[in-house]
């Protein structure tokens, strides 16, 4: 593969990590048979689908063309630069305008191409696997470029609806740093601080329903806005940025570790309605996937699919959550049984206007930025020390091992050794005697000649 061919595979745009998952189950493809078309393992495909990698090279283009979402990049990728890879749309401005098309080459007819929102299920009589596999199939250079399919749903921002008294999300703000189309007139700064006065008191107000905690809630914010500042060139881009916090600030108020914290170990103190309390009460009753799932799909309003990326679950696992949670929130609080009773109160005590009061922008991008400065220099600092120790061990430690002859000792209290005792020289005499001269025997026992 050529380094050109490689460059333009690399290229190919992919969806969204949760769009990326609803495509897939629409073509109702399993993990396993998506890993088994594109020749890798399960765990990469849960991790390209929760944002987590993605795939490079020729995979990259044949997971686009898998997901029916692959888009060649102008003329090159055919040998007819007359088909070209535009969008339906686009492929009828010219002839409205009334241009003729290339000469000496006749516009070959294209087949409709609907937009559609979602992608369509394969054939009942092509099993999915096979489906799978012939669609992720690199395709050959002769053959002309297939036509595009667009989604008309990108999933705007405002779906999310963090809070209903506050103004619609702005779109996704992109800093002016290398490598990024910057927004003009627009600093990373502003764009952060804009985020920030947009969506952190929504947030609070969820983390507390999370975790019945008020500081934690807005210690859990501030974390959250504190990493995004940190990775802001990827939060800058990313097409839900309130998601991508959202998802940091739940997972710090749900951590179990601050049960070990003495100032987190209880939750609040209950609202003193009697309503509201029994539905915190029910709610923080809940294991925390089950309440971070119902909070997402009936308080906020995602789908299923949605809500499964973002609590990095299947989506069974999230419909068996959802459902489970229902129950037991149905039978703590009587009235709320019905699905669309419990979706009109969480929706009603999410849209609250928050009432928490949060520190300034600014003074969270200068801690995010102090406690950064911290950590390196602590981590310097730690190297540092653990260089100078090594060396100094390295400097001082023997080249050769000298054994130590330790000083004989008196030794008392050891028995006498066994076994026969020295020879006195009349006993050495002896023995020299014997072993000298033959041992005739009794003189009866010698034969004599006669």
């Amino acid at each position: 593969m050529s380094r050109s061919t490689a460059d333009s595979a690399s290229s190919v745009t992919l969806p969204t990590p949760k769009e990326r998952r609803r495509l897939r189950e629409a073509l109702a493809l399993s993990e396993e048979q998506v890993a088994e078309a594109m020749g890798v393992t399960k765990a990469t495909v849960r991790s390209w689908e929760t944002g987590r990698s993605a795939p490079r090279g020729r995979k990259r283009e044949a997971y686009a063309k898998l997901l029916g979402s692959f888009e060649p990049d102008g003329p090159s990728s055919t040998e007819n630069p007359a088909v070209s890879s535009a969008s339906p749309g686009e492929a009828e401005k010219p002839a409205a305008a009334g241009k003729p098309p290339a000469a000496g080459k006749p516009a070959k007819p294209r087949p409709p191409s609907p937009v559609r929102a979602q992608a369509p299920a394969p054939p009942a009589d092509v099993r999915p696997k096979a489906a799978a596999k012939r669609a992720a199939k690199p395709p050959k250079a002769p053959s002309p470029a297939p036509a595009p399919v667009r989604r008309a749903d990108p999933r705007p921002q405002e779906r999310l609806k963090p809070v209903a008294a506050e103004a619609p999300a702005p779109g996704p703000v992109r800093p002016a740093a290398p490598g990024l189309p910057a927004t003009p007139g627009l600093t990373p700064e502003e764009a952060f601080d804009a985020l920030y006065a947009h969506a952190a008191p929504g947030l609070v107000h969820q983390t507390y329903l999370l975790s019945g905690r008020r500081r934690l809630s807005r210690e859990a914010v501030e974390y959250a806005f504190h990493h995004a500042w940190q990775h802001w060139p990827e939060v800058a881009v990313d097409p839900d940025p309130v998601g991508w916090v959202r998802a940091t600030a739940y997972e710090y108020a749900l951590s179990p570790w601050h049960r070990l914290r003495r100032a987190h170990k209880h939750p609040d103190a209950p609202p003193t309605e009697a309503n509201r309390r029994a539905l915190l009460t029910a709610l923080l009753e809940l294991p925390p996937p089950y309440r971070r799932t119902v909070l997402l799909y009936d308080g906020l309003g995602l789908d299923l699919p949605e809500t499964a990326a973002e609590t990095e679950a299947s989506t069974p696992a999230a419909a068996n959550r959802l459902l489970h949670a229902r129950t037991v929130l149905g039978k703590r609080v009587p009235e709320l049984a019905e699905p669309e009773a419990l979706h009109r109160r969480l929706s009603a005590l999410v849209t609250e206007a928050p009432t928490a009061t949060l520190p300034a922008a600014r003074a969270v991008r200068t801690g995010s930025e102090r406690r950064t400065r911290t950590w390196t220099r602590a981590v310097l600092g730690v190297t540092a020390v653990l260089i100078g120790v090594t060396g100094f061990t390295a400097a001082t430690a023997p080249t050769r091992y000298i054994p130590v002859n330790a000083p004989g000792e008196t030794v008392n209290g050891v028995p006498v050794r066994g076994g026969p005792q020295k020879l006195r020289p009349e006993d050495v005499e002896l023995r020299d005697r014997l072993r000298a001269e033959p041992n005739p025997g009794p003189e009866r026992l010698v034969p004599t000649a006669e």
